[in-house]
């Protein structure tokens, strides 16, 4: 009977062993699908950093023709007032 409860003793810290293995393996699991989840949000945001970077080049091009455009047309307005003034002189 000795032995009987010395063997009890004796396995006891190997369950508790047993269950802090058991534990940690559940845990490292959920880190796995943690890392996992992790990476498909990180990219799924570098792809959408990506797009954005792409629409805003795209509106500087836009904003650089829209200046260009105003120019244009400040300087058009100025040979047209120009003309007209000729004309009306022509007139007199």
């Amino acid at each position: 009977m000795a032995k009987t409860a010395a063997r009890g003793v004796e396995l006891e810290p190997i369950d508790r062993l047993e269950e802090k293995v058991k534990l940690l393996v559940a845990m490292v699991d959920r880190m796995k699908l943690e890392q996992a989840r992790t990476s498909e949000d990180n990219a799924r945001l570098s792809a959408e950093l990506e797009a954005l970077r792409a629409k805003m080049a795209a509106s500087d091009g836009q904003a650089s023709e829209i200046t260009a455009l105003r120019e244009e047309r400040d300087v058009i307005r100025t040979r047209v007032a120009e003309m007209l003034e000729h004309i009306e002189a022509l007139s007199l």
